[in-house]
């Protein structure tokens, strides 16, 4: 976690880091803004982000760094779930080189005080070009964060008078001693860089181990896929074969066949001929009766028309009729009376109960059953022995509202 831009001696920020250079950097305090979800970056959704947490002086020299991974969900939101105690781990960082303020303490994959959180570091890369020390140490140098430099208090330079063997002496120990400083903190230096080639290795032995998994197995599945169409390719092929063979027999003992019946079917066409022009005799005489057939149709239909549009006998009753517009009225039950005009005389008189039926609505065996009821009110039940039940039913006037086998049934049969 991260708290304070300022510490009680010092300034801690944030770097983020892309192709060996500082892409991004923020104050730290602005950086927990991040964990605690209140903004997010939509340049970074669905990254994983390499950051550095970078602890200055006062006099803006780099005294600790700890390399660490975070994740950015699709909003660019930083993982809810991230929590590695980076200033812990900066307490407790091993020595690393000298940015200019003396050795650092640095955390990274390679030099992690806790094994525990060293999948979520990663190592620097301090190849020349692409060194992350330098990248982060330019960075620190153009102060972009606007970080308020104090300058130490300078010590008093007091001569101190000494004997000349004990200056040359004393020279000459602190001399050693910054030679043997200088040198430790090459070999630190060196000893860094190989644990981070070897992280790097490792990484890279790693995703080379993962490549060439994913292509072994990819082989292997168009290796059995190829197998598998060779089974189906193999298997076609023979069922090809089999086919072929009946086929070369079907045709073999085909043109058996034919040959032994070229002279029955030489008969059959011979015979088939003679039927054939029989049959056609036999369509022609049909088509002859066909069309008298229709001519006939068409005398009937023509005499039909002259005797519905003829004009009726001199002094009959009907040219009276028609002469005086008289109506003819016909009553039945159900329709009540019924004004006949001259042209419907005719066709009453051919059926008049389905004219009556017409009128009703309804079609002639269902009015003649309502008209028996009507006529003849009794439960037309039968029962098993052939008699009628016969007892007296209520009357349904209305035609439309009779319901065979209930309306002429009694309350004892309609259950």
């Amino acid at each position: 976690m991260v708290s304070a831009d300022q510490a009680t001696d010092g300034y801690a920020a944030v770097f983020f880091m892309e192709e060996g250079q500082v892409a991004r950097q923020m104050r730290a305090s602005e950086f927990g803004a991040f964990l605690d979800g209140y903004v997010g970056l939509s340049d970074l959704a669905e990254t994983d982000v390499k950051a550095v947490l970078v602890e200055l002086s006062s006099d803006l020299l780099v005294r600790s760094l700890v390399f660490f991974r975070i994740w950015f969900d699709e909003e660019g939101r930083a993982d809810s779930n991230w929590n590695i105690p980076i200033e812990e781990l900066a307490k407790h960082g091993a020595k690393g080189p000298d940015m200019g303020g003396g050795p650092i303490r640095l955390v990274c994959r390679s030099q992690c005080p806790e094994s525990r959180f060293t999948e979520d570091l990663w190592d620097p890369d301090m190849t020349p070009g692409k060194n992350h020390f330098q990248a982060i140490r330019k960075a620190v140098d153009a102060n972009s964060l606007k970080f308020r430099k104090i300058e130490p208090a300078q010590e008093e330079d007091i001569p101190v008078l000494s004997a000349d063997a004990g200056g040359e002496s004393e020279q000459e120990d602190t001399s050693n001693a910054a030679d043997r400083s200088r040198l430790a903190q090459l070999i630190r230096e060196q000893r860094l860089r190989i644990k981070t080639l070897q992280s790097v290795h490792r990484d890279s032995l790693s995703d080379i181990q993962r490549e060439h998994r994913l292509e072994m197995q990819g082989v292997r599945g168009e290796l059995s896929d190829i197998e598998q169409k060779y089974e189906r390719q193999r298997l076609s092929n023979e069922q090809l074969k089999k086919r072929l063979a009946e086929r070369n027999e079907q045709y073999l003992t085909m043109q058996e066949q034919i040959a032994s019946r070229g002279e029955e079917k030489q008969r059959d066409d011979a015979n088939a001929g003679a039927e054939l022009v029989l049959l056609r005799e036999q369509l022609e005489r049909k088509q002859r009766e066909l069309e008298l057939r229709d001519e006939k149709i068409v005398a009937l239909e023509q005499e039909n028309h002259d005797l519905l549009n003829r004009e009726p006998p001199e002094n009959s009753i009907m040219e009276h009729l028609k002469k005086q517009s008289v109506f003819l009225v016909a009553y039945h039950p159900g329709v009540g009376h019924i004004t006949l005009p001259f042209d419907a005389i005719e066709t009453y008189f051919l059926n008049p109960v389905s004219f009556a039926a017409e009128r009703c609505g309804m079609n002639e065996p269902a009015y003649r059953e309502w008209l028996e009821h009507y006529e003849n009110p009794v439960c037309k039940h039968v029962g098993e022995g052939g008699e009628s039940c016969g007892e007296p039913i209520m009357r349904v006037s209305q035609p439309s509202e009779f319901r065979p086998g209930v309306d002429d049934r009694c309350e004892q049969h309609q259950a």
